[in-house]
């Protein structure tokens, strides 16, 4: 619903379980989709200096946000936001009355996690929340982020490049290529027993930090054109494992070996063998 009004939905759906009623987002009308927002599900999104009027103070970032969504008592947000502020290690007396650009990135990331916060909502969705960090900031708001869903108890969706990242904050992961779902899989599955091979080209492309010096693997051919996709599987240009077969038609997710694991893959048996059970990481399997 924040795509852009060239964008259109073709096909699927989005349910939410609030666990009073399912809601089908899609269906939702402006007036619905706005209560909906941050107060059942907040963004945090990446560039965090973009996220915000240089000409407001952080204090009347949060008054605006709680103001829209029926918070008008300015005592009340007050409160809330500083005890947000205190749960993101920031100073509220300081924080409040600067302005975005007197922060530093990591203080203005923690910001907009407190802002996401707000309203109390059970998703929150995190695009890339450690971009242009440097890398003890990214420790940092890892760690932040553990805690505030062990005091909070809110669920969180994580859209990131960074499988690391991924691997230490996430329960299931969900690998795209070409704007599609191409596996769905418990951490572990997909990192010790992937079965689409573009999760295996993505792990064995992740540097390695022990055992012998050497360049990383590195995926053959280019992306495919999203306005010319190519017939068949979209990855199987690129695909180490494809037959004729991977032409003919796009598999949707199918099972796999691995409970509540799925694959959108013909050759995941043939991926499985090459992979192996051994317990030790993708890319040290096929070093």
């Amino acid at each position: 619903r924040l795509s852009p009004r060239s964008a259109r939905i073709t096909a699927g759906e989005i349910v939410y379980d609030s666990g009073r009623e399912r809601v089908a987002v899609l269906e939702l009308d402006s007036e619905e989709l706005r209560r909906f927002r941050w107060a059942e599900c907040a963004m945090v999104f990446q560039a965090a200096l973009s996220a915000f009027n240089p000409v407001i103070t952080i204090w009347e970032h949060f008054f605006d946000t709680g103001r829209a969504h029926g918070m008008h008592d300015r005592h009340r947000v007050h409160d809330r936001a500083r005890e947000l502020l205190h749960l993101v290690h920031l100073d509220p007396d300081r924080i409040l009355s600067a302005y975005a650009h007197e922060l530093s990135g990591g203080m203005r990331q923690r910001v907009l996690i407190a802002m996401a916060l707000l309203l109390d909502p059970r998703i929150v969705i995190l695009d890339e929340p450690t971009t242009a960090l440097d890398i003890l900031t990214q420790r940092a708001i890892i760690d932040l982020l553990r805690e505030l869903r062990r005091k909070l108890h809110f669920a969180t969706i994580f859209i990131s490049h960074d499988l690391s990242m991924a691997a230490e904050l996430a329960d299931r992961m969900l690998t795209m290529y070409a704007g599609r779902i191409v596996e769905r899989a418990g951490v572990d599955d997909l990192f010790y027993r992937p079965r689409h091979p573009y999760s295996i080209g993505l792990l064995r492309a992740v540097p390695r930090v022990s055992g012998a010096l050497g360049s990383v693997a590195s995926i053959p051919g280019s992306p495919p054109d999203l306005i010319r996709l190519p017939r068949g599987c979209t990855y199987y240009p690129r695909c180490p494992f494809h037959v004729d077969d991977c032409r003919e038609s796009d598999p949707p997710l199918l099972p796999v070996d691995t409970p509540g694991h799925e694959a959108a893959c013909i050759r995941w048996e043939a991926v499985a063998a090459r992979i192996g059970s051994a317990a030790k990481p993708v890319a040290e399997k096929l070093a």
